[in-house]
C-alpha cells in the first residue's frame, strides 16, 4: 500500500460511522453469541479450521450476522463475495458461480458467497443456489432477521446449517461501548471522553440489544459536547429519545404466540402487555383482532359463547374508530377473553370430525335425512322420535365432548352419564 492509499484509507475510516469503524476483526472481539462462538463451540471450530460449510445466520438486527461474515472473510483462505439480496438477479448469481468454478479449477480456492437479507430473494433466485450449494461450487452464507420457515424455501434451508443469534444483553452492549470509548485507533479514545454510569445504563437499556444503534447514538452524544468531556444522562436522553422497537417477522410470530397463550392461560396482565407490544411495534390491529376471534372459539368456545361476539365487536370498533382510540376496546375485549371460562371442546370436535372424514370413505347420507325425504320426522314436533343422523358405519362416534366449564357446564351435566 503506497502513501496515497494509506491517506485514502485513513480518510475513509475517519468519515465512517463508529458502528462500522469499530466492527470486530476477530472472533474474540464479537459481543455475545457465546453459544456459537465460545471456546470449543461448533461454529468457532469450523471457522478456526477453515472448514466453513453453507449456513444461514438468523437473528435480530445488529446481533452480529454481518460481523461474523466479515470475521470469516478475514480468517479463512476462501475467496469472499458479498452480495445483497434485495436487487439480486439470477444472471448476477450465475456470473458469481462461473468465477467460483474458475477459482476452484485454477487455484484450488473455495468461494464463500455472503448474501445479506437473504429472505428478500425471490423463490426462483433462491432456487438458482440449490445446485451450486449442493455440489460445493460455493459455500453459502445467508443472513436474515426473518423467519427461516416462512421466508427461505425448504430445499435451500435443508442444504444449510441454521445458526440462530441471540439479542445482545445489556452487559454485552456496555462492554462494547466501554471498549469503543477507550480504543484510540478505531474508537473514540483520542477524544478522552468519559461516560457517566447512568448514561451507560440508559443507552444499554433503550437500544434493545441493537449495538449499531447504541454506538451511533454514543458517537452523536460525544460529538455534541462543547464545554465538557463527560457524556451525561441528559446528553444521551436528548440524542436517544425513542426506544428501538422495530420487529421482524419472527418477532411478530413470537409476540403473537405470547399474546394468544396468555389469553388461553387467563392471564389478563400478560395479554394486555403483549397487546401493547404488538400495537407499539406497528402490527396491524386487524391482524391482532383476527387472532382474538379465533381464540374466542378455540379456547373459550362453548364455555362462554358471547366471547365470539365480543371479539367481533372489537373488530368492528377497530374499523369504525381507528387507532389510537381503538386500543381501548381492544384491551377491553382482551381482558374479557382472558377472564372468560375456557373450553376447547368445539376445537377438538371439528378436529376429530375432519380426521374422521379424511381417514374413512365418504359414507352415504342416511335415507331419513336426505333432501326431500318422506321418512323424516321433525323431532321438535315429535319428541322422542328416532332419527338416524350418522351414517350406519359411524354409529356411536362421539366428536363433541362438553367440558365442565362456564355455560357449557349445563351441557356437561345433561350428558352425565352420556345419553348418546
Amino acid at each position: 500500500m503506497d502513501l496515497f492509499e494509506m491517506n485514502y484509507e485513513e480518510e475513509r475510516r475517519s468519515i465512517q460511522p463508529l458502528s462500522e469503524r469499530f466492527r470486530p476483526l476477530t472472533l474474540d472481539d464479537i459481543a455475545g453469541q457465546q453459544h456459537l462462538l465460545g471456546k470449543g463451540k461448533l461454529l468457532r471450530s469450523l471457522i478456526e479450521q477453515d472448514r466453513v460449510t453453507s449456513m444461514i445466520l438468523q437473528g435480530p438486527p445488529s446481533s452480529g450476522k454481518t460481523t461474523i461474515a466479515t470475521v470469516i472473510s478475514l480468517l479463512t483462505k476462501a475467496h469472499f463475495v458479498k452480495l445483497n439480496a434485495v436487487s439480486l438477479t439470477v444472471a448476477e448469481l450465475r456470473n458469481v458461480f462461473a468465477r467460483a468454478l474458475d477459482e476452484q479449477k485454477l487455484y484450488g480456492q473455495n468461494t464463500i458467497v455472503f448474501i445479506d437479507e437473504i429472505h428478500a430473494m425471490k423463490s426462483n433466485v433462491q432456487e438458482a443456489l440449490l445446485p451450486v450449494v449442493e455440489n460445493g461450487t460455493i459455500v453459502l452464507m445467508g443472513a436474515t432477521t426473518e423467519s427461516i420457515a416462512h421466508d427461505i424455501i425448504p430445499p435451500l434451508a435443508s442444504r444449510c446449517r441454521i445458526y440462530r443469534l441471540e439479542t445482545l444483553s445489556e452487559n454485552d452492549i456496555k462492554k462494547v461501548i466501554t471498549k469503543a470509548l477507550a480504543d484510540e485507533e478505531r474508537g473514540l479514545g483520542k477524544l478522552k471522553v468519559k461516560l457517566e454510569p447512568e448514561a451507560l445504563d440508559y443507552v444499554a437499556d433503550i437500544c434493545n440489544g441493537d449495538i449499531r444503534n447504541a454506538l451511533n447514538a454514543l458517537e452523536n452524544a460525544v460529538y455534541s459536547l462543547t464545554e465538557s468531556d463527560t457524556v451525561t444522562l441528559a446528553t444521551v436522553q436528548e440524542v436517544y429519545q425513542f426506544r428501538t422497537n422495530a420487529v421482524t417477522t419472527s418477532d411478530v410470530y413470537n409476540l403473537t404466540s405470547a399474546f394468544c397463550k396468555s389469553i388461553r392461560g387467563s392471564h389478563s396482565d400478560a395479554a394486555v402487555y403483549w397487546l401493547a407490544r404488538l400495537l407499539e411495534s406497528g402490527v396491524d390491529p386487524i391482524y391482532i383482532v383476527r387472532r382474538m376471534v379465533v381464540h374466542a372459539s378455540e379456547d373459550i368456545g362453548m364455555a362462554n359463547p358471547h366471547a365470539l361476539q365480543i371479539a367481533l365487536a372489537a373488530k368492528d370498533a377497530v374499523q369504525f374508530v381507528g387507532m389510537p382510540e381503538a386500543r381501548i376496546p381492544l384491551a377491553q375485549a382482551v381482558i374479557y377473553l382472558c377472564e372468560s371460562p375456557k373450553s376447547n371442546s368445539a376445537y377438538k370436535a371439528i378436529a376429530k370430525a375432519l380426521d374422521t372424514v379424511r381417514s374413512t370413505r365418504a359414507y352415504p347420507v342416511p335415507d331419513n335425512i336426505k333432501d326431500g325425504s318422506k321418512s323424516y320426522i321433525n323431532p321438535i314436533d315429535n319428541p322422542g322420535s328416532r332419527v338416524q343422523y350418522m351414517p350406519e358405519e359411524l354409529q356411536g362416534l362421539e366428536l363433541y365432548k362438553p367440558q365442565n366449564s362456564g355455560v357449557e357446564a349445563k351441557i356437561y351435566a345433561k350428558r352425565q352419564p352420556s345419553q348418546r
